[in-house]
């Protein structure tokens, strides 16, 4: 869109807001050992093997070429012990759905019913839903969530996205990562440290500093500010990877800030 605005102004680019994302594979990937730890979920020993004898980002660049070593395969299994299948991953903190865990899918958010995502997929699956909305079915029997329709090159998740977030801040869109803090798949940690390199990267100074932001009468998460709003880092409290579901009054709270290219409050509203 910046591209080709260089020729023909067509879009009107504000900003842009990324929610957990994966920013730079190794990173953002081997934050959740120390994600894992400081949240009790695995033990001591498990901590060392899993940031000396196998790492998560050589552990999914092995599985995805198909080469697994003996080495990875111990450490990942002993790390999913510990974790346990009955522990969503993309919110720690949060009680499960048995029917989802026992079907190998996930759940829902704090604020519903933990099983809202085994309700939608038969909600979704209804016949006149389906007709109500259009649904064409072409060649897929039934809605699942993150279903394999759509495949992705995992490998390609080693290719860095992080140096595109830097051309549009240098290209003056304002940049927002914003990280649900109780995600152990893209942790926090990754992209706190990966956005602190790129502001260094591009001499972006902190022009505010790290605080919390408050939601209401209520801590929405924490936030730093750099090269006055042209790159900004921010947590949700309590959220998951993804924030606007399990947190949406504190996700909308941050949106509306960003949308008005405002800062997030820094006492109760």
């Amino acid at each position: 869109m910046v591209e080709f605005n260089k020729k023909e102004k067509l879009f009107n680019l504000k900003g842009i807001a990324l929610g957990n994302p994966v920013l730079e594979f190794s990173t953002d990937f081997n934050s959740r050992a120390e994600f894992f730890w400081s949240h009790g979920l695995i033990s001591d020993s498990t901590y060392n093997i899993f940031t000396t004898v196998c790492n998560y980002s050589r552990y999914v660049s092995e599985y995805y070429r198909g080469s697994l070593s003996t080495a990875c395969d111990r450490v990942m299994s002993q790390v999913a012990r510990e974790t346990s299948r009955f522990v969503d991953k993309y919110d720690v903190t949060l009680d499960v759905c048995i029917s989802s865990v026992l079907m190998q899918s996930q759940q829902g958010s704090r604020e519903l019913d933990v099983c809202v995502e085994d309700e939608t997929m038969r909600y979704l699956n209804r016949k006149d839903v389906q007709q109500a909305m259009h649904a064409r079915l072409d060649g897929v029997q039934r809605w699942t969530v993150c279903s394999s329709v759509l495949e992705y090159k995992q490998l390609d998740l080693q290719i860095p996205t992080v140096n595109t977030v830097g051309a549009l801040v240098k290209a003056g869109i304002p940049a927002l990562v914003y990280s649900g803090d109780q995600d152990s798949v893209i942790p926090l940690t990754g992209s706190r440290t990966l956005v602190g390199r790129l502001a260094a990267r591009l001499r972006l100074n902190a022009t505010a500093p790290y605080r919390a932001w408050f939601q209401g009468k209520q801590v929405g998460g924490w936030t730093q500010v750099f090269g006055g709003g042209a790159l900004s880092f921010a947590t949700v409290r309590g959220a998951s990877h993804e924030a606007p579901f399990s947190q949406p009054e504190r996700s909308l709270g941050l949106f509306r800030a960003f949308l008005a290219g405002q800062q997030l409050p820094e006492s109760f509203q």
